[in-house]
């Protein structure tokens, strides 16, 4: 079975909960892990930027990595988030995690050092060719200061062991683009939550989610309503939800979507340097929109 298939739907973009002395609370892991399946979402991902990926030891991950499977049990599918800016060092990564039980790869684009395309190419066909299991691009531009073509994207599509794409540019027309000219059995999901069911109507197969953490069920309902042409029903649902997308992301992610579960009483508020809690002020908005959701 394709990506496209196994991976429609809404996937939650999993935090990593702290305790209060920022090592990883693993009884609040199991518990969100278990929140999200029992309320509707169709995988997960681990080890994504919402995961604060970057502030992990090596160790860490792989822990979190193995902690996921077991906890999920086979219940629903698991992406591992395994990127970088170093080829060489991603490669050794994807040779060396525990992919056996993952469903796919999520690798961000390379960040920082800002590729041509080509060398995005290059970077990708090489991930590919040593990956064990199927990689899904990841342009977030906003974060890693580069775009990926749509051209770009269409070429590495055509790839083998390339499999799909999470697409977060925020641009419309660059999607269309390709979502009109994509394999057929090429999977692509919205990066961003604010246009996941626009995106949708274009032909997009779902989302990666960070909202899903702490509205699991709303939102993914709103994608299954919105994947089977059932706009009306999903607008309710997205349009309550809308404040909650500008909160999430006015100061940072994943700062906005801890602030919501600690509220909801799923985490501590605990984030690991150089990412902090809300201002006092965007944290009383997250506490006025719950109380009123």
């Amino acid at each position: 079975m394709s990506l496209r298939k196994t991976l429609s739907g809404t996937g939650v973009a999993l935090v990593t909960p702290f305790d209060s002395n920022e090592a990883i609370d693993y009884d609040a892991l199991g518990k969100l892990i278990d929140f999200n399946i029992d309320n509707g979402v169709e995988y997960v991902i681990t080890l994504g930027t919402t995961g604060e990926t970057p502030t992990l030891t090596k160790q860490e991950k792989l822990d979190i990595v193995n902690f996921t499977y077991d906890k999920v049990n086979g219940r629903v599918p698991v992406v591992v988030g395994i990127g970088g800016n170093n080829t060489k060092e991603v490669i050794e990564n994807l040779k060396n995690f525990p992919l056996e039980k993952a469903t796919a790869v999520l690798s961000a684009s390379p960040y920082y050092n800002k590729p041509s395309q080509e060398g995005i190419y290059l970077h990708y066909k090489a991930l590919a060719a040593a990956s064990p299991k199927p990689i899904i691009l990841y342009n977030v531009p906003g974060r890693t200061g580069s775009n990926m073509t749509a051209e770009t994207t269409l070429r590495l599509a055509k790839e083998k062991n390339i499999a799909g794409m999470k697409e977060a540019s925020g641009n419309m027309v660059q999607c269309m683009h390709i979502l009109r000219d994509r394999p057929e059995d090429f999977l692509l999901v919205s990066g961003d939550d604010h246009v996941a069911m626009p995106l949708i109507a274009c032909g997009m197969d779902g989302v990666i989610s960070v909202a899903a953490n702490c509205f699991p069920k709303d939102f993914s309902e709103m994608i299954r309503l919105s994947l089977k042409g059932d706009f009306a029903a999903a607008r309710k649902l997205h349009y309550r939800l809308l404040e909650a997308y500008d909160l999430l992301f006015v100061e940072n992610n994943p700062a906005g979507v801890k602030g919501f579960m600690y509220e909801q009483g799923l985490i501590e508020n605990v984030l690991r340097l150089p990412v902090t809690p809300l201002s006092e002020a965007t944290q009383n908005k997250v506490k006025a929109f719950l109380a009123k959701y």
